[in-house]
């Protein structure tokens, strides 16, 4: 981790990191917020954002298509397909989140595909005071 290695929080780098993920988008926000000078923390509390605040509405909107599809016989099969993708999708979730953290943690940086541009872009921005 070539970054510097102070945090406006006090924490070391790959803590703040780590907690960046810790409750998902909700902890991104607060450390993208609070850490102004730390490119390696605000990297990791951007790509919390945009991975599972993205993942936040992906959920909603697939609990509200799966619950309207449940009316109706074939609507039932089709609702119980899309719940059973859900739990998929909240299992592989689960996965990405621990190796997020942990990867956080070791001081590496996670390149995700489509979401390191969003984050290449917002995590170098400073925030004026």
């Amino acid at each position: 981790m070539s970054e510097n290695s102070e945090t406006s929080t006090g924490l070391s780098p790959n803590i703040a990191g780590a907690l960046s993920y810790l409750f998902g988008f909700i902890t991104g926000i607060l450390f993208y917020f609070i850490e102004k000078d730390n490119e390696f923390v605000r990297y990791h509390a951007v790509q919390s954002i945009v991975v599972f605040g993205g993942l936040f509405v992906v959920y909603v909107v697939l609990g509200i298509v799966g619950t309207a599809l449940t009316i109706g016989f074939l609507g039932s099969i089709i609702g119980l397909l899309v719940w059973l993708f859900m739990l998929v999708l909240g299992l592989l979730s689960f996965v990405l989140w621990l190796y997020l953290m942990y990867k956080a943690y070791k001081g590496e940086k996670t390149r995700l595909p489509v979401v390191s541009q969003w984050t290449d872009k917002y995590s170098g921005k400073k925030i004026a005071a």
